[in-house]
């Protein structure tokens, strides 16, 4: 990234059972006002993959203007899949595997966070979950308390 971010995307997605209820989170943090937005739903039935691809998505969206955003995310996946897989699969069909004939995973939330990257200019960080990353954990409780409102309402 060229310039500072002028936005850095926390992200985190948890998953109770794999597949099971799921819940996603993000912290918007808006470096020149040094505004925070915070964000968090459920969904009944899904993986944790796809969790922490819906929180990055989820950020994303809120953004109503092309901005240079830092990404930090706890997810290996996201992180590897942005800026080394991506591109490959792109050039396959969305297909990957030693033949490229199995289905990328999850391939219609990537194909959004490719789509919703082309209109940023976006930097992808990894950081290691569950090792006092502020943001990170405040992501993590978000997501576990997302899961947990909709358990309650479940019932």
């Amino acid at each position: 990234m060229e310039h500072e971010p002028e936005v850095v995307l926390y992200t985190d997605g948890a998953c109770s059972g794999n597949p099971g209820p799921g819940g996603w989170a993000c912290i918007l943090s808006h470096a020149p006002t040094r505004s925070i937005k915070k964000l968090a739903d459920s969904v009944e039935d899904t993986t944790n993959n796809r969790m922490e691809l819906t929180a990055v998505i989820e950020g994303l969206r809120t953004l109503k203007k092309p901005t240079r955003v830092k990404v930090v995310s706890d997810s290996e996946y996201v992180v590897k899949g942005m800026s080394a897989w991506v591109g490959q699969w792109i050039r396959n069909g969305w297909m990957r595997g030693r033949r490229k004939n199995e289905p990328v995973k999850n391939a219609d939330l990537w194909k959004e966070l490719v789509e919703l990257c082309a209109q940023h200019e976006v930097d992808f960080e990894h950081v290691r979950g569950h090792a006092g990353h502020p943001a990170n954990e405040e992501c993590d409780r978000m997501a576990t308390a997302a899961i947990k409102r909709f358990r309650e309402d479940a019932r």
